[in-house]
């Protein structure tokens, strides 16, 4: 199995926090569109005929994009692509493009489930992010997309932002519970290099996030999110049973995956490669059939470091059987004398498989850094 990311590019405006490439001009959509439909002809071969069961529109924004576009992209894919049995297709939309023509609209596409930028469900919260939609939209938006029939929907929360007091949070998810969403993703709000955000901060026009605050917060939603029935099966990701996301579980997983658009990464297992994150380098790029892009050849290191940054961060954890057999008995006794120190409080261990605690989820990406090899 296999999945296919398709990144679209452009955004209304900037969220002060994001560090995702995109263009805030929509002069050149049509071109990328096209060039991304022209990458996928390209490209056809590269997940090496496997079975591709998962699509995920991301960006940017993919709901800026009309039935028109959307298709083009969907019957270039079924057209050149002719295993694909596709179990979940999945587009980011933003609430202020969720209007109720749009969302039947994009029930007539392959999209089976959407990812909604919620972020909160507050409106002092979304001017801090500066997001383009309104609290009230973002709870519209939500009941448009159940009114069109999906069922099958996530969104995005992001905690620890100055003034979000620890009442809100819960606010925030016990809105999430009630409008019945199955799929929550909960991300602390972090101060990437280069985005606005990090010059608010920098010039004083800002408050910094405290990591007290987002710890806090973290732990409130590993509380009350469980409580309600969800599964905490990623650090940043809480689903109802049944209702995980098979395309990101399939990048902790190992999964191949094709990238396609500006900026967009692929990964087959022992290389990964990206595109430039640059529309227009992009457009000329694939219109003379020379992609520019980088490639990186992954090292036996490389591949295990890959297996226990993303394995680690979810309920599976590592599996130390599956270490064994694909990079040898050295590399799983090395990794198991390395594990002995977190035994003591932040990772668990029952048979071959080790797991963070819920002490050690707050640790995760520090955790996989001192077991890398």
């Amino acid at each position: 199995m296999a999945g296919i990311y398709i990144h679209i590019p452009f955004c209304k405006q900037a969220c002060n926090y994001c560090n995702f490439h995109f263009s805030t001009s929509l002069r050149q959509k049509d071109e990328v569109v096209a060039a991304i439909c022209k990458e996928l002809v390209l490209r056809k071969d590269y997940l090496y005929e496997q079975v591709v069961e998962t699509v995920y529109f991301g960006g940017g924004t993919p709901s800026l994009l009309d039935e028109g576009s959307l298709m083009q992209i969907w019957e270039t894919i079924f057209k050149h692509y002719p295993k694909i049995a596709l179990k979940e297709a999945t587009l980011e939309a933003n609430p202020d493009d969720m209007s109720r023509d749009y969302a039947q609209m994009l029930r007539r596409t392959p999209t089976n489930r959407l990812s909604m930028g919620v972020q909160s469900f507050f409106e002092q919260d979304l001017r801090f992010m500066q997001r383009a939609h309104t609290a009230n939209e973002a709870e519209t938006a939500i009941k448009r997309a159940q009114d069109a029939g999906f069922d099958d929907m996530t969104i995005d929360l992001i905690y620890g932002t100055p003034g979000l007091t620890n009442t809100s949070w819960r606010e925030n998810m016990l809105k999430a519970i009630q409008f019945q969403i199955p799929h929550i993703s909960a991300y602390a709000l972090t101060v990437e290099e280069k985005t606005l955000l990090a010059h608010q901060i920098e010039k004083g026009k800002a408050p910094a996030p405290l990591n007290e605050q987002a710890a806090q917060q973290f732990e409130l939603m590993e509380e009350m999110l469980p409580m309600a029935g969800f599964d905490h099966y990623e650090i940043s990701n809480f689903a109802l049973p049944g209702k995980y996301a098979l395309h990101n579980t399939n990048y902790w997983k190992g999964v191949h995956y094709l990238g396609i658009g500006p900026s967009a990464h692929s990964f087959n297992g022992h290389s990964r490669q990206w595109n430039v994150a640059n529309n227009s380098l992009y457009v000329k790029g694939i219109e003379t059939n020379l992609p520019n892009e980088e490639l990186e050849i992954l090292s036996p290191e490389d591949q295990i470091n890959e297996y226990i940054l993303t394995s680690l961060r979810t309920m599976w954890g590592i599996d130390m059987h599956y270490v064994g057999n694909r990079f040898g008995k050295e590399i799983k006794q090395a990794l198991a004398a390395k594990m002995i120190p977190f035994l003591l409080g932040q990772v668990q261990q029952k048979d071959e498989q080790y797991t963070l605690t819920k002490a050690g989820k707050l640790f995760a990406d520090g955790i996989a850094a001192d077991l890398f090899f």
